[in-house]
Parts: structure tokens; C-alpha cells; sequence
């Protein structure tokens, strides 16, 4: 049995300290395994542990989890925010090359020009800010409708994210568009999309009442997005925040301002259920 030296027990340590995630725990059983027997180096171990990574320029901008959706059924999601357009292209290829589809977050127009440029079969919804590259049919693993109820056009964009994302993610989605509390009885029409609906996402800015009108009038899971639309007294969404987190109406949850990605992926678990 070959032994490891101590520099090579700190560098495997290392390695999958920060790696091990990506393998399930009998890949990395047989991978250390070898090393154990010396039908591997460490040297090739590493390598093996490496392969996830990209980077440029020899700096690693991505440790791509690759493994994902086996352990949580959905694969890793880009955040595009903050990164180049030549790193959410790479990261995209990369899950794609693994048989994957892959969709990045956050993505402004000018930069998704530049992914479609690199990648020119992605797609690109502006409103949602979302770039999307498909190599498999989108399997439709949701079991009801989500529907996505915005309070007011201003909220476009964080239900349009909302709305993407549950559909990227397989579910079949309903959007109700512009029914905030300031004329409810926009909203009362849709009664009937209210009670089909298996999950809710109700998006509202200002003083964010909406949601809990909604959940008032349904038996279905509400998840509220308070949004940053609203003048100086909203506080960039604060305000609608805390309106959500302390309504009175039963069965809402609560997601991060603006999360529209945060509520889609929580609706879908639960659409899946």
C-alpha cells in the first residue's frame, strides 16, 4: 500500500475540503481509494478534483458544482451580477458540456449581448434579465400551476424573473399582472386562477400589502416579494419587507427584496412535492 507523505495528506486535505461537494461520497471513497493502492498519483487525484474548475489567465474565477442537481434536483444557477460576460459563458459551457441545462441571473442587456455573442444558441428575456442555454429538453417536473401575481408595473422585472425561472425550472406557470390593492378589484377577477393555482408568488412594492390580500382569499402557499419600488418612505423595499414578515393573513412566506430567483426556486420545490 503506497503511503502518503505529509505534504501530500495536506494537499489531498485541501483539495477536498474545498472540492469534495462535487463528488457524491463513493466517488470520492474510490478516488482516494487508488491514491491508497497507488493506481493513481496524487498528483492525478488532484487533477481529477480540479477538473471543475475554469479559470483565465491561470486564476480561477469557478469551482463549478457539478454535481448539484443530483443531491437537490435542480443544477447550479448562475448569479450574473458581478461577473464577466466571458465567466457567465464559461460557467454556462461548462454545465452544458456535462449535460446540463444552465441559466444565469442578473444579466444586463449589454453583457447578455456579449453571451450570445460567445454562445449564439443561448437566449436571452430581457425583462427577466435572464440568459438561458438548453441541451436537453426542460423536463417538467412540477405537478401544478404557479401562478405569479405582480401588484404593479413598476414590479415587472422581479415577477418576470420569477416567472422565468419557475418555467426554466419545469413548472407550468400564470402570470396575473397589475392587480395591486389601490383598485383590489382587479385582482377579484382572477378568483378562479387564485384557487387552481397549487403555489403563489405575489411580487408588490410600496407598502406591500398585497400578499396578504391574496392570502386572505386562497388555500394555496403564498411567497411574498417585496420589491424596491416605492417612494423615500419605503425605504428601498424595507418597508414592504416588514409589511410581509408581519401580516396577519396565514401561510406566507417571505423572501429577500427583489428575490424573484429566491421565490421561483422555493415555489418549485414546493410544486414538486
Amino acid at each position: 500500500m503506497t503511503q502518503l507523505s505529509k505534504n501530500d495528506k495536506n494537499t489531498m486535505h485541501k483539495g477536498t475540503t474545498s472540492i469534495g461537494v462535487l463528488l457524491t461520497q463513493q466517488e470520492l471513497k474510490s478516488l482516494l481509494a487508488s491514491v491508497s493502492s497507488g493506481e493513481i498519483s496524487v498528483e492525478e487525484a488532484q487533477e481529477q478534483l480540479r477538473s471543475q474548475e475554469l479559470s483565465n489567465d491561470d486564476c480561477v474565477y469557478a469551482t463549478v458544482d457539478l454535481q448539484r442537481q443530483a443531491r437537490t434536483g435542480f443544477p447550479e444557477v448562475i448569479y450574473g451580477s458581478g461577473k464577466s460576460a466571458e465567466q457567465i459563458a464559461g460557467i454556462l459551457k461548462r454545465l452544458n458540456d456535462a449535460g446540463q441545462n444552465a441559466f444565469a441571473t442578473r444579466v444586463e442587456k449589454e453583457k447578455a449581448d456579449r453571451v450570445l455573442q460567445i454562445l449564439p444558441n443561448a437566449h436571452y428575456d430581457e425583462v427577466a434579465r435572464i440568459v438561458h442555454r438548453e441541451v436537453t429538453e426542460i423536463d417538467s417536473s412540477g405537478k401544478g400551476t404557479i401562478t405569479i401575481i405582480c401588484a404593479g408595473t413598476s414590479d415587472l422585472a422581479v415577477a418576470e424573473e420569477a416567472a422565468k425561472v419557475a418555467e426554466l425550472l419545469g413548472n407550468p406557470i400564470h402570470r396575473i399582472t397589475d392587480v395591486g390593492v389601490a383598485g383590489v378589484h382587479r385582482l377579484l377577477r382572477h378568483a378562479d386562477a387564485l384557487k387552481e393555482a397549487r403555489v403563489l408568488i405575489v411580487v408588490a412594492g410600496m407598502e406591500g400589502a398585497l400578499p396578504s390580500v391574496v392570502a386572505g382569499l386562497t388555500d394555496r402557499p403564498v411567497i411574498a416579494v417585496p420589491t424596491s419600488v416605492g417612494y423615500g418612505a419605503s425605504f428601498g423595499g424595507v418597508t414592504a419587507l416588514l409589511a410581509m414578515l408581519n401580516s396577519c393573513a396565514t401561510g406566507i412566506s417571505v423572501v429577500n427584496i427583489d428575490n424573484g430567483f429566491g421565490a421561483a426556486y422555493q415555489a418549485a420545490l414546493i410544486n414538486r412535492l
